[in-house]
């Protein structure tokens, strides 16, 4: 099949019955119902991309193996050209959405992708698994699917180990072994954009201890396997709003969902790992899934920070407050942090690691970098976007007070910007920031930026633990060596 379209997608969403629920309710028309609509056809629209001329040569290739297209996020890269051509796709897709949706499918692509690029890892243990894992790449690959994933256990009881929750099967683990596959029990999260999505995949982050065994595994099964309910949270909008009003969050809302497995089964071909802690625990670190995605996640994020500071640039402009030394040196702070991220990719693009297997992957530490700085470095945004808004945020008419007649001379007057900008240029502006760093939508977003890869704090202090062991301090020892030792300039003083 190769590369599918937009509507190739949405029919296949049309053609299953996931257990979706949402505000009470269980949706049985996703891509009619009023939450998912757009997110729907934004998605779709990324898969049209494939097909349109301009971009099909910069994020698709022809499979060597099968002749068909396939995007550029299946691809395993094994030259500098490679790492390139991943990474034109990773923008396209990432501006295509302005970087607000962080789960589009050329992230898990490039996850599996990698898990099955280095069998190796996986034959150690089982020899099954592997196969199952390159079966389903071929697979996913071919139908160009859409996959969401859940590696995370809910937020229950951290102070405990899973296996010592209250309830044994709170968390996601293996009830028991049967001929057909594996019977699992318990909950992950967070499967963003779960309800749109064909296929979930399940892993998890190392950390696991003897006694976690039934819980180290990882599998895939389609989002709609008897037994899964994907428990939504509250929509940050209703799908009815003007997109005047609110025109980033009527469009891209990424859901994000609890998966609940309760008693699924998991047919043997589709279990990657399973009772294994040691496997559990180097999968990310030995197969690049900590490496590559990082990749498609800093260009995404690349992408979504400069957007914000653009919002922010031409917030002050349509005030004319950038004519004020704190609001330019504001401003000039986000255009460095830009900067910073877009050279912090670059260096990770040229100086890449040649793993013994041949495959390249960008240089992790500025990948790490950027890890750690963009939870900082979008928040920082938004709130200088908040802060030369001001209370103009808080004071936007809609766009029905634009349509009435009697209102619309009295908006135009007291709403219009600097020279040369309407009152509807104006308001439209506004309400694109307010979408951003005001609403619901925008607070997730945020929310979501912090703690893109887990704990910022402990992510940090892993990347320092590793830098000193890998650093040997050398320029002090040699700045140290350059004078004498204490004793010898005394005795030489006397």
């Amino acid at each position: 099949m190769g590369i599918r379209t937009g509507n190739e997608y949405i029919n296949a969403l049309k053609s299953r019955q996931p257990e979706i629920w949402l505000g009470g309710e269980k949706v049985t028309d996703v891509v009619n119902h009023d939450v998912f609509r757009q997110p729907v056809k934004e998605i779709a629209k990324l898969y049209d991309l494939q097909h349109d001329p301009e971009y099909q040569d910069r994020i698709t290739h022809i499979c060597s193996e099968t002749g068909e297209r396939a995007n550029n996020s299946f691809l395993l890269p094994r030259t500098a050209e490679d790492i390139k051509a991943r990474s034109e796709a990773f923008e396209v897709h990432a501006r295509a959405t302005f970087g607000l949706m962080g789960r589009t499918p050329d992230f898990l692509n490039t996850v599996v992708t990698n898990m099955a690029g280095n069998p190796w890892f996986l034959d150690k243990y089982n020899p099954d698994w592997s196969k199952n894992l390159i079966e389903y790449y071929n697979y996913i690959k071919k139908n160009d699917l859409f996959l969401t994933h859940a590696i995370i256990n809910p937020q229950n009881d951290r102070s405990k180990a899973s296996y010592e929750q209250e309830d044994l099967f709170t968390h996601l683990g293996v009830v028991e072994e049967k001929p057909d596959g594996l019977i699992v029990r318990g909950a992950k999260m967070l499967a963003t954009l779960a309800p749109i999505t064909d296929e979930v995949i399940i892993y998890s982050f190392p950390g696991f201890q003897p006694g976690d065994e039934r819980y180290a595994l990882a599998f895939a099964v389609p989002v709609d396997t008897p037994g899964l309910k994907l428990l939504c949270r509250e929509q940050m909008q209703d799908g009815t709003r003007s997109v005047f009003d609110h025109p980033l969050a009527s469009r891209f809302e990424e859901m994000d969902a609890v998966l609940a497995f309760e008693d699924v089964l998991v047919p043997w071909n589709r279990v990657f790992m399973y009772n294994n802690v040691e496997a559990a625990n180097l999968l990310y670190s030995k197969t690049g899934i900590n490496q590559q995605p990082a990749h498609q996640s800093g260009v995404r994020g690349y992408v979504k920070l400069e957007f914000a500071t653009e919002v922010a640039c031409k917030l002050a402009d349509s005030i004319g407050v950038d004519q004020y030394l704190n609001v330019q040196t504001d401003l000039g702070e986000l255009v460095q942090n830009v900067e910073t991220i877009r050279a912090l990719l670059r260096v990770a693009e040229q100086e890449y690691e040649t793993m013994p297997t041949g495959e390249v992957r960008p240089a992790a530490a500025p990948l790490e970098t950027i890890r750690g700085m963009l939870p900082k470095m979008y928040p920082r945004a938004i709130e200088v976007m908040q802060i030369i808004g001001a209370g103009g945020l808080l004071m936007s008419p809609t766009a029905a007070d634009f349509e009435n007649q009697e209102l619309r001379s009295h908006l135009d007057k007291y709403y219009a910007g600097r020279e040369g900008v309407s009152a509807e240029e104006r308001v439209h502006l506004f309400k694109l920031a307010w979408d951003l760093c005001g609403e619901a939508f925008g607070q997730r977003l945020l929310q979501y930026e912090r703690y893109y890869t887990g704990d910022p704090i402990r992510k940090r202090a892993i990347f320092y633990n590793q830098y000193k062991r890998n650093k040997q301090f050398t320029s002090v020892e040699q700045a140290l060596a350059a004078s004498p030792p204490l004793k010898k300039q005394v005795t030489k003083a006397k």
